[in-house]
């Protein structure tokens, strides 16, 4: 196989090195395909079968497995065998593809987080909401500590509103205005011991602290309702003494994206499209994001049945569930004229989801690069011509999206739902179980291959299919981009960054 692409390996990896695999490095040669047909939405669409992709499927919860000596269970996080399995899985399969592609590796140093443990108690209580951050680091020598709760000032956005008296302390900070991991720096320059970032709105969540400092202490995300009273014996005045204990590593590893252009097409005219080939720890992710990154495997090898007039550009991403890491790094060494020649981004990132609703993330051009609104529009033309229901999504940073729309190229995607919970309304619309989270299983151990429905997965498969089709052939109609384009497109930060809230 012709690699047009400097191939950089996770052993040999330098970190000055990886400017090395850079899309200019993309060599144009003579037209392989010149004897096929020019592809059309109804020949590709045509070769998807379920049967097909449960069956790469099956192959990678068996790839999951091999986490399992490390993790205790099956799991594809970064990192990991699995991982590191999943990745020669992919490449492997496009080596058989001959000529058609330029394949490249592209290895990255990432941040890769996991606790072991935790233990928060306040007062009296355990309470059960309270959900180590993301990333958080763990408590002196991963040991208990024990100490008062003293309430921060506003937001905890400011070293002003951190009292004297938290040196020693666990911070009580409540969510808001600035990211988790600011507050949880702020905390840790005031000689906090311990942080905990309580919700300003109703319900539990989790979050991240993103990029690791030397300040960050361990942080906890705690609901409403179990940092009230907290709050009101703290507002008398009366003390509260809290123990926080975590066991956790965070370390700087080295991962691999995965990057496959078609040696055929106007390479100057790029429709690219990407999926994650990671998991959470937790569990295999065999829709998180199994299903995209095997419907992009699947169509790959399925594509070199015709000739294209643009190129097509597939990505497998690394570090999604850690932030991003891998869309992020790629988009941030693209050149001026390499940012150029993508015309679209598309991310396909849980495509079967058990209790599913057929989902297209709400990318308007009034907020987004001037092409994102009509990718959204060929999706609801797609759900519309075969007569299946629809909804939008927030647009708002939770996939690997994010980096290409602030960079100025237009992008957008369908899912099939995550943690949120299916309404009435949408079951009258897909079927289902009100009330029920779209995927009960997501970032669990439950995640395996019976956790995909085959239905919604083979017919967004079809439609990312349409897509790849629509854009190969022409981009007749699809804005242009200009050099305008480029300039960070959003600069205001999101609740999310990746899966997880930031702020």
């Amino acid at each position: 196989m012709r690699l047009q692409l400097a191939e950089v390996t996770i052993g040999t990896l330098l970190l000055g090195e990886v400017g090395a695999v850079q899309l200019p490095l993309f060599k144009s040669q003579l037209p392989i395909t010149a004897d096929k047909e020019l592809v059309s939405s109804a020949a590709l669409q045509s070769h998807v079968k379920a049967e097909n992709l449960l069956k790469r499927a099956k192959e990678l919860y068996k790839i999951a497995e091999q986490g399992q000596e490390e993790y205790n269970h099956p799991t594809r996080v970064i990192g990991s065998k699995g991982h590191i399995g999943t990745v020669d899985y992919i490449y492997a399969t496009l080596a058989t593809l001959g000529d058609y592609y330029s394949v490249a590796n592209q290895s990255f140093p990432a941040v890769s987080g996991n606790v072991f443990e935790s233990r928060l108690v306040l007062g009296h209580d355990v309470p059960q909401s309270a959900t180590p951050m993301g990333l958080t680091p763990p408590t002196k020598d991963k040991e208990p500590v024990y100490a008062p709760l003293v309430a921060v000032a506003n937001f905890g956005c400011q070293a002003s509103d951190f009292p004297s008296n938290v040196s020693g302390a666990i911070a009580f900070i409540s969510r808001g205005t600035c990211p988790f991991g600011t507050k949880s720096s702020l905390a840790g320059k005031a000689g906090a011991v311990a942080a905990v970032v309580y919700n300003n709105e109703h319900g539990s969540f989790g979050g991240t602290l993103g990029n690791p400092t030397p300040d960050h202490v361990a942080t906890w995300g705690l609901s409403d309702k179990d940092a009230a009273p907290v709050l009101e014996k703290l507002k008398k005045g009366e003390k509260v003494d809290g123990i926080a204990y975590m066991d956790a590593v965070v370390e700087t590893i080295v991962t691999t994206n995965i990057i496959a252009q078609t040696t055929d097409g106007d390479p100057e005219n790029c429709v690219m499209l990407g999926g994650h080939s990671d998991s959470v720890a937790e569990g295999p992710g065999i829709n998180d994001d199994g299903s995209g990154s095997l419907t992009l495997l699947e169509l790959a090898s399925l594509l070199t049945q015709y000739r294209v007039n643009n190129c097509v550009r597939f990505a497998w991403w690394a570090g999604e569930e850690e932030g991003l890491l891998g869309s992020d790094y790629y988009v941030s060494v693209l050149t001026p004229e390499e940012n150029l020649k993508i015309r679209l981004f598309m991310d396909y990132d849980m495509l079967g989801s058990p209790n599913y609703a057929y989902q297209v993330y709400n990318a308007t051009n009034t907020v987004n690069p001037v092409g994102s609104e009509e990718l959204r529009d060929l999706y609801v033309d797609f759900y519309d011509a075969h007569d299946l229901n629809h909804t939008y999504i927030p647009f708002d940073g939770r996939s690997d999206y994010d980096a290409f729309i602030r960079h100025g190229i237009p992008g957008g995607g369908i899912a099939t739902g995550a943690e949120g919970v299916k309404t009435p309304e949408e079951q009258e619309m897909f079927g289902g179980v009100a009330g029920e989270w779209y995927d009960p299983c997501y970032h669990q151990l439950c995640d395996t291959v019976a956790n995909v429905n085959l239905t919604a997965w083979e017919w967004n498969t079809k439609l990312v299919a349409h897509s790849i089709a629509t854009y190969a052939r022409s981009f007749d109609g699809f804005p242009e981009r200009t050099k305008e384009s480029i300039t960070v497109f959003a600069t205001e930060p999101t609740k999310y960054h990746g899966p997880r809230l930031v702020l």
